[in-house]
């Protein structure tokens, strides 16, 4: 009896576990590349419609980013809406592909990216 509520208890901790890892982490970003942008130009805005027939709009932009060593790479990804011009934003690439975007301060910034980004900016 004892060895089946110990199991019964083990079996609850693994599965909130589970629970609080699935809520809490996007896994669009396990195991991608980083690189770093900053927005310097407008978005492409993009019309397109659902299935149903339902308009939406979003925007594409194609940037020069940088990874913590100062590689660059030219990434092209969406935004539901207009990014706010100056921002930073690391962005998430796995197979070659956009995955998930996050602002970051400048701050945040590895030093190698950060130069590079601010060559490019012309600061």
């Amino acid at each position: 009896m004892k060895k089946a509520r110990i199991a019964m208890f083990f079996i609850l901790v693994v599965l909130v576990g589970f629970v609080l890892f699935i809520q809490n982490v996007n896994m669009n970003r396990l195991g991608a590349q980083q690189y770093f942008v900053q927005i310097n130009l407008d978005g492409k805005r993009v019309e397109d419609k659902f299935n149903s027939g339902e308009k939406y709009v979003y925007y594409e932009y194609t940037l020069k980013g940088f990874d913590s060593n100062g590689k660059e790479k030219e990434l092209t990804f969406t935004a539901s809406k207009e990014l706010r011009k100056d921002a930073y934003l690391r962005i998430y690439v796995k197979k070659d592909q956009v995955s998930s975007y996050q602002e970051v301060q400048a701050e945040e910034l590895p030093e190698k990216a950060k130069h590079k980004l601010d060559s490019a900016a012309g600061n």
